[in-house]
């Protein structure tokens, strides 16, 4: 059995996270995989949604573009956080959820017309000059 010395040590235990800072959000042992998953699981709910879908046009552009960071980083944690703008564990927690929602809009299905039609002005915003 080989004993890593205090300096080696030391070195490889600076480059791993032992906590997130964040109560309650666990260091993910393997993040990449499982981000890279969730982000090729949500794009694959989003297909099964209209292409005109305004909601399935915007997610499928921001998760492609994520999951691109996530793979072009190479295994490197640090460079995908990077691309990421944030915490791979966030990013991870951020990815789920929007699974879930996209797995929403397929169950609720969100693009079909209202069973009953909305009231005249429901959707008007408030304009003060108007009244």
């Amino acid at each position: 059995m080989l004993r890593a010395s205090r300096p080696l040590y030391s070195a490889i235990a600076s480059t791993l996270k032992s906590s997130t800072g964040i109560t309650g959000l666990a260091v993910h042992p393997d993040p990449l995989p499982a981000l890279a998953g969730t982000y090729k699981s949500t794009l694959s709910l989003l297909q099964t949604l209209p292409a005109t879908s305004v909601y399935r046009q915007a997610t499928e552009a921001i998760t492609k573009h994520r999951l691109s960071l996530v793979e072009n980083a190479g295994g490197d944690i640090i460079a995908a956080e990077k691309g990421l703008g944030g915490m791979i564990e966030t990013s991870l927690e951020e990815a789920k959820a929007e699974e879930g929602v996209a797995g929403k809009m397929v169950e609720w299905k969100a693009w079909e017309n209202l069973q009953t039609p909305s009231p005249p002005n429901q959707w008007r915003y408030f304009d003060p000059g108007s009244e």
